[in-house]
């Protein structure tokens, strides 16, 4: 099937969040919007049940990956995943975790086969699915599992948060502040900012990105007064990284790479821990901000929020962020592909 005519795989998330809500509100505005065409892994009840909570006219039709794009102007095309019991608005249900990864591994296989262009997933609690049983940390080391059983080999994905005036990468991302200079190595800042390279070059069609690598310290250690990370483990790894002919900077003192003039002189910023990258990501976009997880073998994007419960089903929650991750996605199809008939071409 020709690339730019497939669908995007868009996940529920947890039925009892506002996920649900989110993807009803963008197909109710998908013309005002240009959205591109997405089928929905879900309950059919439950969200024809949100709809009707939501007071939205919504028409759901059951659908496959090669009929969705023909049915998406008319009607909002689901492939169904059933519950195993009632969803309840702001009111998550471990025995539904089941359904909830199960709509996960779906998007993942439907794109991995080609038959969708990219999986776009709505937020998920991991609470509800650890009490369940669910092995992963989050969304993200789900994902990577189910991209290396299929790759027969380790998949090593890395946090991309894109918004409209920054994309930001953190090295270390769901772990305490504390132990994030132990858990820092060369090695890691290394693998980390080459796949962003990689991806940006491949999925965002940025042939040689300039990337900003942040320091670990105050003033990225005042040439160790304030710390010796960064001199001793950050600066050789940008050694590296620029000895393999990557455009490389750093390490920059984080308290000023990201006002607009230093912006401008980078694509993208490598941060040394979680809140360090996504403190700016969200002050900068926080609506309109997206969750992108590069190392994968299908592009695949969120939105840069949770599950919000206490909005669910109440129609006050704002699908921005989703109908970013929907867009991006789609452009990251679409760079991919297009990146790819270029490499193709230029081996002829």
């Amino acid at each position: 099937m020709n690339g730019h005519r497939r669908a995007l795989a868009l996940t529920m998330g947890d039925p009892a969040g506002i996920g649900p809500d989110l993807a009803l509100a963008a197909w109710t505005h998908r013309g005002q919007l240009e959205l591109p065409a997405f089928l929905m892994i879900a309950d059919p009840a439950m969200l024809a049940e949100r709809a009707q909570l939501l007071g939205l006219d919504i028409p759901l039709v059951e659908a496959t990956a090669e009929s969705a794009v023909a049915k998406f102007d008319r009607a909002l095309p689901v492939l169904p995943v059933e519950l195993a019991r009632p969803a309840v608005p702001g009111h998550p249900d471990s025995g539904n975790a089941e359904a909830i990864i199960e709509a996960i591994r779906v998007a993942v296989g439907l794109t991995t086969a080609a038959r969708t262009r990219a999986v776009v997933t709505n937020p998920i609690a991991k609470s509800v699915l650890y009490a369940s049983g669910f092995g992963f940390p989050g969304h993200t080391e789900y994902l990577a599992h189910l991209a290396s059983e299929n790759a027969g080999h380790e998949v090593t994905p890395v946090m991309l948060l894109a918004g409209p005036s920054l994309r930001v990468a953190p090295v270390t991302i769901h772990i305490p502040l504390r132990q994030v200079p132990d858990a820092l190595t060369t090695g890691a800042i290394v693998e980390t900012t080459r796949i962003v390279a990689h991806d940006l070059g491949r999925r965002f069609g940025l042939t040689r990105p300039r990337i900003a690598v942040s320091g670990l310290n105050p003033h990225a250690g005042e040439d160790g007064a304030l710390g010796r990370e960064d001199g001793e483990v950050i600066l050789p790894a940008i050694a590296l990284l620029k000895a393999e002919g990557l455009d490389v900077t750093g390490p920059l003192p984080a308290d000023t790479m990201f006002h607009a003039e230093a912006r401008a002189g980078y694509d993208a910023a490598i941060c040394m821990y979680h809140d360090q990258a996504l403190i700016p990501a969200k002050t900068l976009g926080f609506h309109d901000s997206v969750n992108v997880t590069l190392g994968l073998p299908f592009i695949r994007t969120s939105p840069d929020h949770g599950t919000a419960f206490s909005l669910a089903g109440k129609g006050e929650a704002r699908a921005d962020s989703l109908v970013a991750a929907l867009k991006l996605a789609a452009r990251m199809a679409n760079t991919e592909i297009e990146t790819a008939t270029l490499q193709a071409l230029s081996r002829v």
